[in-house]
């Protein structure tokens, strides 16, 4: 099999998301096995050069996987003829301007969320991009969960029948940091620092509505910071300036009302951290990470209120698992695949600069809903 090398920068390695998924469970679980098969028998390689700003925390993930490409100098990183594609896991406040010189620099460039601080900035990345005939990405991970999935499968079979609505809860209790660690960095609490649950979840709940029920018309949005103090990594108390909840109602195409609540400041009663409930008039599902259970309507119980007596109906037994028929791997990993094979062998990958652009663009209407206490029409975005 003919091998084709590509250098792969990987900026924010020493973060948790580029470490875990990007380098551990995707670039080097790619090359774990054999790298990306094409089909005239090429496999893609990738060659991360891991940068970052800690030159001691690069040479131990460097040695750790036995890895010798490493720098802290982006610039010399980018001007390198063997390197191909910039990735970017860096906290948002960095990503556009890191972004623009790998863009400057002829690179092809894949990209965590969000693609920019505002709309305007994400599309100018955007315009840029097509003015230096590059190929861009943005993640869009939760496309490729094994629950989203199947869900996906029983809309184009056509299970539900007409969509009417979507209902989605996400969260789980972020530790303040004081009696015990914060699962979260403390920038994500931080306004000024680029923090706060729409601006990370709200691009998510762009591309998953879009793709599996239809495109966003408009939102309405009620933010709360419900948590107002928290300590840091080195135990200093700080107040926390943004949003750690934020309630949505979205209109889509259709006629499908979509209501999504995201918090880190709920303690999880339901099967996942995520969890989606689409009803229709033919039947409904309930969709988490991984697992999909469904409910026919020829199957549907008959429940009646009565709150004086106790509740006899299983109802979650009521509810089938829809199998898996197929396996499921990382879904950062298939996606970093696909943008390989797009970059390599032109094939098709619709995730790309204007489409983060739209994920952008939501959060920031979302926050403007909030501020302003009104329901906001999302305007189509064009080049």
């Amino acid at each position: 099999m003919t091998r084709r090398s590509i250098g792969i920068i990987v900026n924010g390695v020493t973060g948790r998301m580029g470490y875990r998924q990007h380098l551990v469970r995707s670039l080097l679980a790619i090359r774990e096995q054999g790298g990306v098969p094409l089909a005239d028998g090429t496999s893609i390689w990738p060659e991360p050069v891991l940068v970052g700003r800690s030159e001691s925390r690069l040479r131990e993930i460097a040695e750790r996987h036995g890895l010798t490409d490493w720098t802290t100098d982006l610039s010399a990183a980018l001007a390198r003829d063997d390197v191909e594609v910039y990735f970017d896991a860096q906290v948002t406040q960095q990503r556009e301007k890191a972004i623009r010189r790998a863009l400057e620099a002829g690179k092809h460039v894949y990209t965590e969320k969000p693609l920019a601080e505002d709309t305007e900035g994400a599309l100018d990345l955007a315009r840029a991009a097509r003015a230096a005939g590059v190929r861009t990405g943005v993640v869009q991970d939760k496309l490729f969960l094994p629950g989203l999935r199947k869900l996906k499968r029983l809309i184009d079979g056509g299970f539900f029948g007409r969509i009417l609505s979507v209902r989605g809860e996400f969260g789980y209790w972020v530790f303040e940091g004081d009696w015990q660690p914060a699962q979260r960095p403390s920038w994500n609490y931080r306004s000024e620092d680029g923090g706060g649950i729409v601006v990370d979840m709200f691009p998510h709940w762009q591309y998953v509505l879009e793709e599996l029920f239809g495109r966003v018309r408009t939102v309405s949005c009620v933010t709360a910071t419900h948590v107002p103090q928290r300590v840091d990594e080195a135990g200093r108390s700080y107040p926390a300036t943004a949003d750690d909840a934020a309630y949505g109602i979205f209109e889509l195409d259709g006629g499908v009302v979509a209501q999504l609540n995201s918090s880190w400041c709920v303690r999880v009663h339901r099967d996942e951290l995520v969890e989606f409930q689409v009803d229709g008039t033919e039947g409904s599902a309930v969709a988490g990470l991984r697992s999909c259970r469904v409910q026919h309507r020829a199957v549907t119980p008959k429940p009646v209120w009565n709150p004086d007596l106790p509740v006899t109906e299983p109802f979650r037994s009521q509810w089938t698992e829809v199998p898996d028929n197929e396996e499921f791997d990382n879904g950062f990993k298939v996606q970093w695949e696909a943008f390989l094979r797009h970059v390599v062998a032109n094939e098709p990958f619709p995730w790309d600069f204007l489409a983060g652009a739209r994920g952008v663009q939501l959060a920031e209407l979302g926050l403007r809903s909030a501020c302003e206490g009104v329901r906001l029409a999302i305007p189509e975005l064009d080049l």
